[in-house]
């Protein structure tokens, strides 16, 4: 549990203070692709915390889902839909449920120790 946090912790720190510009126009796909790699991390998480944690689903994974969101962000503005509200919308949901069920799990395992 605590490896996957201090891996998140330190690319938050690398993406604050590394003098890396994304270009304005990229801005939308890249939003979506950070996006879909959070979704998998808090999913890796989850899983870890369920005791079922597969290195190889969680990269692949972690790897598809970035580049398809990547990809349908991209082939929507080409076709003039804003497929990407649609990717922010069904990630957001998601990244929310896996936290949620993260906080429970803790709070779950806490409360049987002290019981």
């Amino acid at each position: 549990m605590i490896y996957p946090l201090i891996g998140f912790l330190l690319g938050i720190i690398v993406g604050i203070y590394a003098p890396i510009n994304i270009p304005v126009i990229y801005a939308p796909y890249m939003s979506i692709a950070v996006l879909a790699a959070m979704d998998s991390v808090f999913g890796g998480i989850r899983a870890v915390e369920e005791n079922n944690f597969n290195m190889n689903i969680f990269i692949t994974g972690f790897f598809s889902n970035t580049l398809l969101a990547g990809f349908l962000a991209y082939f929507g503005d080409r076709m003039g839909l804003p497929i990407y509200m649609a990717a922010i919308f069904a990630f957001g949901v998601r990244i929310f449920q896996n936290l949620a069920i993260i906080r429970r799990l803790i709070v779950q395992r806490i409360f049987q120790k002290n019981n």
